[in-house]
């Protein structure tokens, strides 16, 4: 078996999930994201006793396309990271009733195979189709099944879509570039060639402009927070749990060891543009009182320190940034289903209606309470490992800036325990809350289970996936 299993699970999932018919729609979509959970369970296990899981066959010959997916320790736990998400976030939405039901299942496991063919691909040209195609499902989910005034939400999610297009379009020209000086779309082929420092600088701010608008970087960021707050909570926990890593993954797949001279020459002001980023996030977050955008603030913080890290180019920053995606991914998706909960119980966005939850439902408010914890690097979270290795790297480089990226625990703590407060404590809403169901319950246990037990004990991936990285780093110091 080997990794094009994966995507062929998805991709059959996905046509199977709209063949079901509405009614049947989440529960079809809900075994086939398990199935390619278990199938990537599978691989992984293969890679770790020495199997080969990559898969390699020609398929065109002029241009030279190859249909090339690589399976190694990097590539892989991104895609463990998707299909698990993935099963959490359909779980999530059983209880939601949605107009066309199977269009919409179908989309999130598209969007899956989609992603998944991104973290997978090592031909240029197959990672841009696929880099692309994960665009198609979240634009009509955003836009379809999305909240707030149509028009608003028809104006931002366009925007997304042309802002994240355009910037791909720069990587393309990339590609051709790098095609006609090697004859071949092949990553390995791209980073053997040598590129003059002219050249490694436009290639390198190519996929730059890329890679921030997706992350995004300040100021490639105007999008996201409005894109957040009118996607439905599954195209939001998609979007900040699994989408925008695929530009952190790719920063250090592609940009780093292609065009590694522009990144030696310009770390510090990569690295202070993605810390302003931390910043300025934060403060944003501080002013929110819709709970969605605020999250969204936060996400945008958090990423800002995980891009600041892979621009260190250190070992400690790469692994601490990977780490760090896995961690992120886990709790921001719980932080937003935790949000959809209440919005969905309460009617409302609004961070000012709401309050007392507490006293109704004691066992949500302890599942929201160490997700809160795990977002602002408590120690014992996974987030803490992650977060303390992206630091330590940035100190490396310079230990102002590592304490100005430290600001996100400081600040994070601070409107992250306010909302908690304002959200769960207080006075009793007027409304009723209704406990978590067994679904709900399941959901926030297997994504607390993760956050708690690789912040205690992070040695497997930390092995799984250090030898993908020195290979990384070999060549951007080759």
């Amino acid at each position: 078996m080997d990794v094009s299993f994966i995507l062929i699970t998805l991709l059959i999932g996905a046509a199977a999930t709209y063949f079901a018919g509405n009614k049947w729609a989440s529960k079809v979509a809900l075994l086939f994201s398990v199935v390619a959970f278990a199938v990537t369970l599978y691989t992984v296990n293969l890679l770790n006793n020495g199997e080969n899981v990559s898969f390699l066959k020609n398929w065109i010959r002029n241009p030279r396309i190859t249909f090339n997916l690589i399976g190694d320790g990097l590539s892989l736990i991104m895609v463990l990271l998707t299909t698990s998400l993935t099963a959490i976030i359909i779980l999530a939405t059983l209880k939601n009733t949605f107009k066309n039901a199977k269009s919409f299942y179908a989309l999130i496991l598209f969007m899956a195979f989609a992603m998944v063919g991104t973290f997978l691909s090592a031909d240029g040209f197959l990672y841009y189709i696929f880099w692309e195609l994960s665009l198609i499902p979240i634009y009509f989910i955003a836009l379809i099944w999305g909240g707030g005034e149509a028009e608003a939400r028809k104006k931002d999610v366009i925007k997304f879509f042309i802002y994240t297009f355009a910037g791909s379009l720069f990587m393309l020209v990339a590609f051709i570039y790098l095609y006609q000086k090697t004859g071949s779309f092949a990553n390995g082929a791209f980073t053997r060639i040598n590129l003059t420092d002219k050249e490694q600088f436009w290639i390198f701010l190519a996929f730059f402009l890329a890679y921030a608008i997706k992350i995004p970087i300040i100021p490639f960021h105007t999008w996201q927070a409005n894109v957040y707050q009118k996607a439905p909570s599954a195209g939001t926990m998609l979007l900040s749990g699994i989408m925008l890593k695929m530009a952190i993954y790719s920063i250090i797949r592609w940009q780093l060891p292609i065009a590694p001279a522009p990144a030696k020459e310009y770390m510090n002001v990569l690295i202070i543009l993605c810390v302003a980023g931390v910043i300025y996030g934060s403060i944003l977050a501080l002013k929110q009182q819709d709970l969605k955008k605020l999250l969204a603030y936060s996400s945008l913080a958090h990423v800002g320190l995980i891009a600041a890290g892979a621009y260190t180019l250190t070992l400690d920053g790469l692994r601490g940034a990977v780490l760090q995606m896995i961690a992120h991914g886990f709790v921001v998706v719980g932080l937003f289903y935790a949000a959809e909960i209440i919005i969905r119980r309460y009617n409302t966005t609004e961070i000012s209606e709401m309050g007392g939850i507490r006293i109704q439902t004691p066992r949500f408010t302890s599942m929201f309470m160490i997700l809160v914890l795990a977002s602002v690097a408590l120690p014992a979270t996974f987030n803490f490992i992650g977060e303390f290795e992206l630091l330590y790297s940035l100190a490396q480089t310079n230990v102002w800036i590592a304490v100005l990226g430290g600001t996100t625990i400081i600040l994070g703590a601070f409107y992250m325990l306010r909302m908690f407060q304002q959200v769960m404590l207080g006075e009793q809403n007027a409304k009723p809350f209704a406990d978590v169901t067994f679904g709900e319950g399941f959901a926030f246990v297997a994504i607390i289970g993760v956050l708690l037990f690789f912040g205690l004990y992070p040695k497997p991936i930390i092995d799984f996936i250090t030898p993908a990285l020195e290979n990384t780093l070999n060549l951007i110091n080759r």
